[in-house]
């Protein structure tokens, strides 16, 4: 009786052992999924900082994310005039301090807007409306409201050392465009076509602190009158010979604040 009592405690020890030690690596696992789970929502979260949405969801499934074409879209760009001279009188951390500080306002103020971020290439800035998600024939407006908006949220910025005011170049050109994602090593997702070429070329060829449009997005704005705009008439543009352009000066109306959110 006593041997029987004593093999029954024993297995009662070490089912209870068995059992606590199953409850433990129970926990354990439960910390480690909830900790991997976060990790995947923070990659999931960087990677659509990088990439579209609709692209990273490919990618992250394994896919080749296919190019696509898109018969209309409005291409903004902008620069800081004077970047070089800029530089070359501030230090390193200086100027990326001061470009990071621009373009986290940019960044910002972006949400406000039906519009993409492409890249930022040393000072450049590039953004889209019209892809990767298509908005219909919203683009030229969403993308001359977000420039006004920009203009004005980069007076917070100064010039290193001289505190002098930044100056923007900016350029807009609509039409159609292909973008598709380029590279497997830090992938990136890129729009290709003679309108983006366009847009470059209105910026380049634009003045300091104007937004320089084509006719082509002049064209296509909804409600023009409730902006303010100076016919530039007709420049030569590199490799398109001569196009009739306009600088967007202003709104008619402020009292709708969303276009400044923000700032």
């Amino acid at each position: 009786m006593i041997v029987f009592i004593s093999i029954a405690v024993l297995l009662c020890y070490m089912i209870l052992t068995l059992y606590t030690r199953a409850r433990r690596h129970t926990h354990l696992l439960e910390r480690k999924t909830d900790e991997l789970e976060k990790e995947k929502c923070l990659t999931q979260k960087l990677l659509h900082e990088i990439l579209p949405p609709c692209v990273a969801k490919d990618l992250i499934n394994g896919r080749q994310a296919p190019a696509v074409y898109y018969d209309s879209v409005t291409v903004y760009f902008s620069d800081i005039v004077g970047f070089t001279q800029i530089a070359s009188m501030c230090s390193a951390t200086e100027t990326c301090d001061m470009l990071n500080q621009l373009y986290s306002i940019f960044d910002s103020l972006l949400e406000n807007f039906d519009v993409y971020k492409v890249e930022t290439i040393g000072d450049a800035y590039m953004v889209v409306s019209g892809a990767p998600e298509r908005n219909g024939d919203r683009h030229p407006n969403e993308i001359v409201n977000m420039s006004l908006s920009l203009i004005r949220g980069k007076q917070q910025v100064r010039v290193p050392r001289t505190f002098a005011e930044l100056k923007l170049r900016v350029g807009i050109h609509t039409g159609p465009v292909c973008a598709a994602v380029i590279g497997s090593k830090m992938p990136r997702y890129c729009m290709f076509g003679d309108t983006v070429n366009v847009a470059n070329r209105m910026e380049s060829t634009g003045l300091p602190e104007r937004i320089h449009l084509s006719i082509e997005t002049y064209r296509r704005l909804k409600n023009p009158e409730q902006y303010i705009f100076e016919e530039r008439g007709e420049i030569d543009i590199k490799g398109k010979g001569l196009m009739r352009t306009y600088f967007l000066l202003d709104r008619k109306s402020f009292s709708n604040t969303m276009f400044y959110a923000g700032v």
